[in-house]
């Protein structure tokens, strides 16, 4: 197995602690598609700005300071990003990030 240094296995724990609820999960799928999964916005578009979290919170049935904590949880992980337009936080999903996450998981797991 191919070792992985100490700055990045703290990274990759975190990514992988961050995908473990599975609010987190579900939300991190939704964004990845959000055309999919959210309808369209007034202020901001959803792939290239991203989605509000009004709608996400709707969606998923939780309470806005809770999906906020959620969202958080990805954005320090590095899994989402945010930007603040009027008044609402938009999130969308890093997928070079993600991308990365996927590959070395691949590449740690996969026999040698």
């Amino acid at each position: 197995m191919p070792k992985i240094d100490n700055l990045y296995e703290s990274w990759l724990q975190d990514a992988l602690n961050a995908l473990s609820n599975r609010h987190r999960l579900t939300i991190l799928i939704w964004l990845t598609e959000p055309e999919k999964h959210f309808p369209p916005q007034r202020d901001a578009d959803l792939v290239k700005d991203g989605v509000c979290v009004s709608f996400i919170t709707e969606k998923i049935g939780l309470t806005q300071p809770t999906v906020t904590t959620h969202m958080q949880t990805l954005a320090t992980a590095g899994l989402v990003t945010s930007k603040k337009i009027k008044n609402w936080v938009y999130y969308k999903p890093d997928r070079a990030v993600i991308d990365r996450l996927l590959g070395d998981l691949d590449r740690a797991l996969r026999p040698t």
